[in-house]
Protein backbone atom coordinates (compact mmCIF):
# COMPACT_ATOMS: atom_id res chain seq x y z
CA UNK A 1 0.00 0.00 0.00
CA UNK A 2 3.22 2.21 0.90
CA UNK A 3 3.85 4.84 3.35
CA UNK A 4 1.72 7.49 2.02
CA UNK A 5 -1.50 5.69 3.13
CA UNK A 6 -0.29 4.88 6.58
CA UNK A 7 -0.20 6.36 9.50
CA UNK A 8 1.84 9.90 8.89
CA UNK A 9 2.80 12.75 11.59
CA UNK A 10 2.41 16.32 10.33
CA UNK A 11 4.21 18.56 12.41
CA UNK A 12 4.78 22.91 12.17
CA UNK A 13 5.94 25.43 14.26
CA UNK A 14 5.34 29.14 14.31
CA UNK A 15 7.45 31.07 15.96
CA UNK A 16 8.95 34.68 16.93
CA UNK A 17 11.13 34.87 13.66
CA UNK A 18 13.39 32.92 10.93
CA UNK A 19 16.97 32.54 12.75
CA UNK A 20 16.40 28.81 14.19
CA UNK A 21 19.27 29.29 16.58
CA UNK A 22 17.71 32.78 17.61
CA UNK A 23 13.44 32.13 17.55
CA UNK A 24 11.37 31.06 20.15
CA UNK A 25 8.26 28.41 19.81
CA UNK A 26 4.90 30.83 19.52
CA UNK A 27 2.72 27.93 18.80
CA UNK A 28 2.94 24.10 18.03
CA UNK A 29 0.95 21.23 16.35
CA UNK A 30 1.14 17.66 15.60
CA UNK A 31 -1.92 15.92 13.44
CA UNK A 32 -2.14 12.27 12.54
CA UNK A 33 -3.03 11.59 9.39
CA UNK A 34 -3.64 8.17 7.79
CA UNK A 35 -5.11 7.82 4.30
CA UNK A 36 -6.29 11.61 4.36
CA UNK A 37 -8.66 10.96 7.46
CA UNK A 38 -7.30 12.79 10.80
CA UNK A 39 -7.40 10.43 13.51
CA UNK A 40 -5.68 12.79 16.41
CA UNK A 41 -4.25 16.26 17.10
CA UNK A 42 -2.36 18.08 19.71
CA UNK A 43 -1.99 22.13 20.13
CA UNK A 44 0.13 23.84 21.90
CA UNK A 45 0.39 27.74 22.63
CA UNK A 46 3.94 28.90 24.35
CA UNK A 47 5.00 32.25 26.01
CA UNK A 48 7.84 32.59 24.41
CA UNK A 49 9.26 34.42 26.75
CA UNK A 50 10.93 37.41 24.60
CA UNK A 51 8.52 39.94 23.24
CA UNK A 52 7.18 38.64 19.61
CA UNK A 53 8.36 41.26 16.69
CA UNK A 54 5.16 43.03 14.98
CA UNK A 55 5.96 41.44 11.90
CA UNK A 56 5.41 37.62 13.19
CA UNK A 57 2.45 38.46 14.60
CA UNK A 58 1.52 39.80 11.22
CA UNK A 59 2.49 36.47 9.59
CA UNK A 60 0.45 33.77 12.76
CA UNK A 61 -1.57 36.41 14.68
CA UNK A 62 -0.59 35.49 17.99
CA UNK A 63 0.34 38.83 19.81
CA UNK A 64 2.24 39.27 23.10
CA UNK A 65 -0.48 39.54 25.34
CA UNK A 66 -2.19 36.83 24.42
CA UNK A 67 1.10 34.61 24.55
CA UNK A 68 1.70 36.11 28.00
CA UNK A 69 -1.94 35.15 29.00
CA UNK A 70 -2.83 32.15 27.99
CA UNK A 71 0.54 30.02 27.10
CA UNK A 72 2.03 27.86 28.98
CA UNK A 73 6.10 28.15 29.56
CA UNK A 74 8.15 27.90 26.73
CA UNK A 75 10.26 25.39 28.40
CA UNK A 76 6.97 23.11 28.83
CA UNK A 77 6.24 23.58 25.60
CA UNK A 78 9.44 22.65 23.95
CA UNK A 79 9.79 19.45 26.30
CA UNK A 80 6.22 18.80 25.56
CA UNK A 81 6.30 18.78 21.73
CA UNK A 82 9.89 17.03 21.74
CA UNK A 83 8.17 13.94 24.15
CA UNK A 84 5.21 13.55 21.63
CA UNK A 85 7.74 13.49 18.63
CA UNK A 86 10.14 10.93 20.13
CA UNK A 87 7.04 8.89 20.77
CA UNK A 88 6.63 8.33 17.14
CA UNK A 89 9.89 7.77 15.88
CA UNK A 90 10.03 5.27 18.21
CA UNK A 91 7.16 3.80 16.95
CA UNK A 92 8.66 3.88 13.71
CA UNK A 93 6.27 6.46 12.92
CA UNK A 94 7.37 9.35 10.18
CA UNK A 95 6.92 12.59 11.35
CA UNK A 96 5.90 15.10 8.36
CA UNK A 97 7.48 18.15 8.60
CA UNK A 98 7.90 20.80 5.08
CA UNK A 99 11.08 22.61 5.49
CA UNK A 100 11.83 20.21 8.49
CA UNK A 101 15.42 21.73 8.80
CA UNK A 102 13.86 24.38 10.38
CA UNK A 103 11.19 23.26 12.37
CA UNK A 104 13.34 20.83 13.70
CA UNK A 105 16.36 23.08 14.37
CA UNK A 106 14.49 25.30 16.26
CA UNK A 107 13.18 22.98 18.65
CA UNK A 108 16.36 21.77 19.15
CA UNK A 109 17.64 25.17 19.95
CA UNK A 110 14.69 25.60 22.14
CA UNK A 111 15.59 22.13 24.28
CA UNK A 112 19.24 23.44 24.57
CA UNK A 113 18.01 26.86 25.82
CA UNK A 114 16.36 24.98 28.81
CA UNK A 115 18.45 22.96 29.50
CA UNK A 116 16.53 19.85 28.02
CA UNK A 117 17.79 16.53 26.94
CA UNK A 118 18.19 17.01 22.95
CA UNK A 119 15.60 14.89 20.63
CA UNK A 120 18.84 12.46 19.94
CA UNK A 121 19.57 11.97 23.37
CA UNK A 122 15.67 11.10 24.46
CA UNK A 123 16.09 8.64 21.23
CA UNK A 124 19.27 6.70 23.11
CA UNK A 125 21.78 8.56 20.43
CA UNK A 126 19.73 7.92 17.67
CA UNK A 127 19.17 10.12 14.23
CA UNK A 128 14.87 11.46 14.86
CA UNK A 129 13.69 9.58 12.12
CA UNK A 130 11.97 8.92 10.04
CA UNK A 131 11.11 12.35 8.93
CA UNK A 132 9.46 13.25 5.67
CA UNK A 133 10.06 16.63 4.56
CA UNK A 134 8.13 17.55 1.13
CA UNK A 135 9.97 20.80 0.46
CA UNK A 136 13.35 18.63 0.16
CA UNK A 137 11.22 15.62 -1.93
CA UNK A 138 9.64 18.30 -4.27
CA UNK A 139 12.67 19.96 -4.83
CA UNK A 140 14.28 16.60 -6.08
CA UNK A 141 11.91 14.91 -7.51
CA UNK A 142 10.56 18.30 -9.53
CA UNK A 143 13.99 19.54 -9.71
CA UNK A 144 13.42 21.98 -12.96
CA UNK A 145 10.00 23.47 -12.48
CA UNK A 146 9.39 26.77 -12.25
CA UNK A 147 8.27 29.24 -9.80
CA UNK A 148 8.37 29.31 -5.70
CA UNK A 149 8.51 26.16 -3.00
CA UNK A 150 6.84 27.98 -0.46
CA UNK A 151 4.04 25.84 1.07
CA UNK A 152 1.06 27.21 -0.42
CA UNK A 153 2.69 27.36 -3.91
CA UNK A 154 3.52 23.75 -3.62
CA UNK A 155 0.18 22.81 -2.42
CA UNK A 156 -1.33 24.34 -4.98
CA UNK A 157 1.18 22.64 -7.56
CA UNK A 158 -0.42 19.12 -5.81
CA UNK A 159 -4.00 20.19 -5.41
CA UNK A 160 -3.69 20.20 -1.62
CA UNK A 161 -5.49 22.26 0.52
CA UNK A 162 -4.36 24.95 2.82
CA UNK A 163 -7.20 26.14 4.87
CA UNK A 164 -4.79 28.66 6.60
CA UNK A 165 -1.29 29.75 6.01
CA UNK A 166 0.93 30.02 8.73
CA UNK A 167 -1.94 28.56 11.14
CA UNK A 168 0.46 26.03 13.41
CA UNK A 169 -2.34 23.03 12.46
CA UNK A 170 -3.00 23.96 9.53
CA UNK A 171 0.15 23.99 8.43
CA UNK A 172 0.98 20.38 10.10
CA UNK A 173 -2.20 19.32 7.91
CA UNK A 174 -1.28 20.39 4.61
CA UNK A 175 2.05 18.94 5.09
CA UNK A 176 1.35 15.57 6.23
CA UNK A 177 -1.43 15.95 2.83
CA UNK A 178 1.00 16.89 0.43
CA UNK A 179 3.86 14.26 1.28
CA UNK A 180 0.61 11.75 0.02
CA UNK A 181 0.16 13.65 -2.84
CA UNK A 182 3.76 14.23 -3.44
CA UNK A 183 3.88 9.80 -3.02
CA UNK A 184 0.86 9.81 -5.00
CA UNK A 185 2.37 11.40 -8.16
CA UNK A 186 5.42 9.82 -7.69
CA UNK A 187 4.47 6.07 -7.56
CA UNK A 188 8.79 4.87 -7.25
CA UNK A 189 8.60 6.97 -3.69
CA UNK A 190 5.63 5.69 -2.48
CA UNK A 191 7.53 2.05 -2.67
CA UNK A 192 9.94 3.21 -1.19
CA UNK A 193 10.46 2.60 2.75
CA UNK A 194 10.41 5.40 4.88
CA UNK A 195 13.80 4.89 6.04
CA UNK A 196 15.37 4.69 3.15
CA UNK A 197 13.15 7.75 1.95
CA UNK A 198 14.71 9.77 4.98
CA UNK A 199 18.20 8.44 3.66
CA UNK A 200 17.55 9.49 0.27
CA UNK A 201 16.71 13.03 1.41
CA UNK A 202 20.02 13.91 3.41
CA UNK A 203 21.93 12.93 0.16
CA UNK A 204 18.66 15.28 -2.06
CA UNK A 205 19.62 17.89 0.57
CA UNK A 206 23.43 17.90 1.11
CA UNK A 207 23.09 18.11 -3.42
CA UNK A 208 20.93 21.19 -3.51
CA UNK A 209 23.27 22.51 -0.59
CA UNK A 210 26.68 21.92 -2.60
CA UNK A 211 24.62 23.67 -5.61
CA UNK A 212 23.58 26.71 -4.01
CA UNK A 213 26.31 27.21 -2.70
CA UNK A 214 28.35 26.99 -5.88
CA UNK A 215 25.52 29.51 -7.43
CA UNK A 216 25.86 32.14 -4.24
CA UNK A 217 30.11 31.71 -4.96
CA UNK A 218 29.55 32.15 -8.93
CA UNK A 219 27.34 35.24 -8.07
CA UNK A 220 30.27 36.83 -6.03
CA UNK A 221 29.84 35.86 -2.33
CA UNK A 222 33.47 33.77 -2.09
CA UNK A 223 32.64 32.67 1.98
CA UNK A 224 29.26 31.93 0.95
CA UNK A 225 28.30 28.30 2.84
CA UNK A 226 25.21 26.69 2.77
CA UNK A 227 24.88 24.29 5.27
CA UNK A 228 23.85 20.57 4.49
CA UNK A 229 23.30 18.89 7.27
CA UNK A 230 19.22 17.49 6.96
CA UNK A 231 16.75 17.01 8.83
CA UNK A 232 18.27 19.12 11.62
CA UNK A 233 21.52 21.16 12.76
CA UNK A 234 22.04 21.49 16.31
CA UNK A 235 24.82 23.67 16.08
CA UNK A 236 24.46 27.07 14.00
CA UNK A 237 27.46 28.53 12.05
CA UNK A 238 25.61 29.88 8.87
CA UNK A 239 27.65 32.34 6.32
CA UNK A 240 25.72 33.76 3.52
CA UNK A 241 22.04 32.17 2.98
CA UNK A 242 20.90 28.72 4.03
CA UNK A 243 17.76 26.69 3.74
CA UNK A 244 17.32 27.00 7.61
CA UNK A 245 16.65 30.84 6.71
CA UNK A 246 13.41 30.48 4.94
CA UNK A 247 10.39 29.57 7.16
CA UNK A 248 8.37 27.55 4.27
CA UNK A 249 10.75 27.31 1.42
CA UNK A 250 11.98 29.82 -0.71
Amino acid sequence: MGWHRELLIGFDLETTGTDPSEARIVTGAVIEVKADEVLGRKEWLADPGVEIPPDAVAVHGISNERAAADGRPAAEVADAIAGVLVSYWRAGVPVVAYNATFDLSLLSAELRRHGLPSLRERLGGAEPAPVIDPYTIDRSVERYRKGKRNLEAVCTEYGVVLESAHDAMSDALAAARLATAIATRHPKLAAVGPAELHRRQIEWYAEWAADFQNFLRGKGNADAVVESAWPLREEFSLSGRSDLSGRSGA
